[in-house]
């Protein structure tokens, strides 16, 4: 199993970034992807979106709802997400991860991608 984040980089507050995951080693078309984030300094692993294998009932944490959009190709078995009107509060290092909501915080996941938000 092997996720390969990218995109990420340094924007200013009300910026975007599209962050992109490569999947390989499993079947991308049976399972839900989501993206968590580890803000600086926290421990902790946040959810931030999940995606069910047809892309279509997609759900993100409140904090991100209206402004993040998760969307996945499942010819190319990556997915995306799609970061808008970005804040200092986002800034934080991105995976994707196999599972849906709070079961993504334990299962495989890449090695991350960092955004920062700072004018």
């Amino acid at each position: 199993v092997q996720l390969v984040e990218s995109g990420g980089g340094l924007v200013q507050p009300g910026g975007s970034l599209k962050l992109s995951c490569v999947t390989s080693g499993f079947t991308f078309t049976k399972f839900w992807i989501s993206w968590l984030r580890r803000p600086p300094g926290k421990a902790a692993l946040e959810w931030v979106a999940s995606s069910p294998p047809d892309g279509k009932s997609t759900s993100y944490t409140d904090s991100v709802k209206g402004r993040f959009t998760v969307s996945r190709d499942n010819a190319t078995n990556t997915v995306y997400l799609q970061m808008n009107s970005l804040t200092s509060d986002d800034t934080a290092r991105y995976y994707c991860a196999w599972g849906a909501f709070q079961a993504a915080l334990g299962a495989p996941r890449g090695q991350g991608t960092q955004v920062s938000v700072s004018s």
